[in-house]
């Protein structure tokens, strides 16, 4: 327990310096060597189009961050009479569910607290995902992975230029890195050069972990189901792709696909305010 709670507060603190070192990379190196005489270039060049691409990206990407930070899923053991005794810790354990619980509800040892439609916790964000937070989660997952593959095209354009390599062998990509390895150690590759090379390989795996995630989440999605029910081998009720889906996204989907929204609220949440 001492561990996860340790990774709870270290995940974050990697995924914002990854980001703010993929940012500075960006801004201040990949998108000015695209530049070869400002003053020649027009309003719509492909340096200008690629950086406001990539605003839009990362913008989109820590906003949802934020807001599945700050939409943290409300605590129902607040307002539910879990029992006394052995009961709340039979409840607390999943062994069991109290009549007065609401399905899907879980409690998580790491946010001491339980939530409705319980996901999983991610510990990236430090907070558990639930019916609240879960489409920013989706979202952030989705422009993650677009960032990512934004700045791995990028860096890949700028070693290209700065090392004079061709990437249209595919096998070119793999052996950049043992390569680049025997390269650094002769002295013949810059420091600069060797962290950029790392950098593309952290972001592929990033990029490649999010979509993966955000694919595997929108199939559950689709389902009905959680990863936590899957988990437990729970039985959901069988409804129609689409209901799953608008009670995800919301009638305002579209909007969050481009700008960053508040979830829906959870039905938990409107059955209390009725």
């Amino acid at each position: 327990m001492l561990v996860l709670r340790l990774l709870n507060v270290v995940a974050p603190a990697y995924f914002l310096c990854i980001s703010l070192v993929t940012f500075v990379l960006q801004i201040f190196l990949f998108i000015p060597s695209m530049f070869r005489d400002p003053s020649t270039i027009p309003l719509f060049s492909p340096a200008l189009l690629h950086g406001a691409l990539f605003l839009f990206l990362s913008a989109n990407a820590l906003g949802n961050y934020v807001l599945v930070i700050q939409s943290s899923p409300e605590d129902l053991g607040k307002d539910l009479n879990l029992g006394k005794g052995g009961e709340v810790v039979d409840w607390l354990d999943g062994s069991r569910s109290p009549g007065s619980a609401l399905p899907s509800t879980h409690f998580c040892r790491l946010c001491a607290r339980v939530t409705q439609r319980h996901d999983h916790h991610c510990f990236f964000t430090g907070n558990c995902i639930g019916s609240r937070n879960m489409r920013n989660f989706i979202m952030f997952c989705l422009y993650t992975s677009l960032a990512c593959l934004d700045s791995l095209v990028a860096g890949m354009a700028y070693i290209s230029a700065t090392l004079s390599m061709s990437f249209v062998d595919p096998l070119a990509f793999l052996t950049l890195l043992p390569h680049s390895i025997s390269q650094f150690f002769s002295g013949a590759l810059l420091s600069s050069e060797m962290f950029v090379i790392l950098m593309l390989y952290l972001w592929l795996g990033i990029g490649l972990a999010c979509a993966g995630f955000c694919c595997h989440q929108m199939l559950l999605i689709l389902r009905g189901q959680t990863r936590y029910q899957v988990r437990k081998g729970m039985v959901v009720r069988a409804r129609p792709w689409r209901e799953n889906l608008q009670e995800v996204f919301g009638k305002r989907w579209l909007l969050g696909l481009l700008i960053p929204v508040l979830n829906v609220e959870s039905d938990y949440r409107r059955q209390k305010e009725k």
